[in-house]
């Protein structure tokens, strides 16, 4: 999503790294553009899912990690068109308390097929790619716990209301139900809290479409991102976030959510399944961040209107409350994983 995961623009990755785009793809078909010679992610060697689409059949990255019988967590990664390298950091945390969990790559994304994504993207597809991995990962209702952070959290609450009875689990990190009030809140509250002088330039710059200025990423950075997206001076970013930023697939995340960083704009902007909330009765738990780039106040709405869920907040976090409130985010995720696999009560 724009501000959810706004620093994976390909401008920012470009303009803030000096980074080098991918390998151009070679084209293989009239509806296929692959990666010819795909990277080896840097968590080592993993495993790729076939996935069948009405455009033919292509391959997904997946790598599991840690052992466990009755707590395996998918990860759904932001963007969209992101990539999983955003959650490297789980694997200091969640193996050492008994956790499995599964890295994986959307189509499109980096590490995964990069097919013409035209006529792919749309919600039910993605969740239906990801019913498709669940079935090839052997993932159950007494094992299956699903995580969505940003883009990701559409993904498992969408996934949720069509094949709850498949989860024993749902997380929803950094995500709420609604593009709309997502936008307001954007527009009423951060941009209103930022310097007027900046927020006029930035407009300026959005109404001449020159989203790759260096005024643009620069500015953002500095009055926005190391404020909401992660609480850290640039020059501290974790490295698996900076490498993150030029693996964005922009055929993905542009049409989706938009070029601007001030609204999201593209095929999502209606999305709305808040009247929805309360059909989702599998054990769930929303994360929030004092600091997000979403309001914290509707994330708890969310919880109450979800018929067993646990609201959680951290303090001190931004979008990325993963990597700049750690202490309070990992205790939280994992207390919820083992209170659900040991039947214990999830109220707050």
């Amino acid at each position: 999503m724009r501000n959810l995961t706004a620093i994976f623009i390909l401008g920012t990755a470009t303009l803030i790294l000096g980074a080098c785009t991918p390998t151009a793809p070679t084209s293989t078909s009239e509806t296929l553009t692959v990666v010819e010679a795909r990277p080896v992610p840097v968590v080592g060697e993993g495993r790729m899912i076939p996935i069948k689409t009405d455009k033919g059949t292509f391959e997904v990255f997946t790598k599991k990690v840690g052992d466990s019988p009755t707590m395996k967590v998918l990860l759904l990664h932001g963007g969209p068109g992101g990539t999983h390298e955003v959650f490297e950091n789980f694997s200091d945390h969640l193996p050492d308390a008994g956790i499995e969990f599964y890295y994986y790559d959307q189509l499109g994304s980096y590490f995964s097929d990069q097919p013409n994504m035209d006529d792919l993207l749309t919600i039910d597809r993605f969740v239906d790619e990801v019913e498709q991995v669940r079935q090839a990962l052997g993932l159950n209702a007494d094992n299956f716990y699903l995580y969505g952070q940003s883009w990701g959290g559409v993904l498992g609450m969408e996934y949720a209301l069509a094949h709850q009875d498949k989860l024993k689990g749902l997380i929803v990190s950094n995500m709420v139900s609604s593009i709309p009030a997502y936008n307001d809140y954007a527009h009423n509250v951060l941009m209103a809290d930022m310097d007027p002088a900046v927020l006029a330039r930035l407009e300026e710059l959005e109404a001449a479409e020159a989203y790759e200025h260096p005024d643009y990423m620069g500015l953002l950075m500095e009055h926005h991102y190391v404020d909401h997206i992660l609480r850290r001076p640039a020059d501290q970013w974790p490295e698996p976030v900076m490498r993150a930023f030029p693996h964005l697939n922009p055929e993905v995340y542009i049409p989706m959510q938009g070029p601007s960083e001030l609204g999201a704009s593209g095929l999502l902007v209606d999305w709305n399944i808040t009247d929805r909330l309360h059909e989702i009765a599998v054990p769930t738990l929303v994360m929030a961040a004092s600091h997000d780039t979403m309001e914290p106040a509707f994330k708890r709405m969310m919880s109450e209107r979800m018929q067993q869920a646990r609201y959680v907040e951290m303090p001190n976090g931004g979008h990325f409350a993963q990597w700049d409130d750690t202490e309070n985010y990992f205790p939280a995720l994992i207390d919820f994983i083992q209170d659900v696999d040991a039947g214990r009560s999830i109220a707050e």
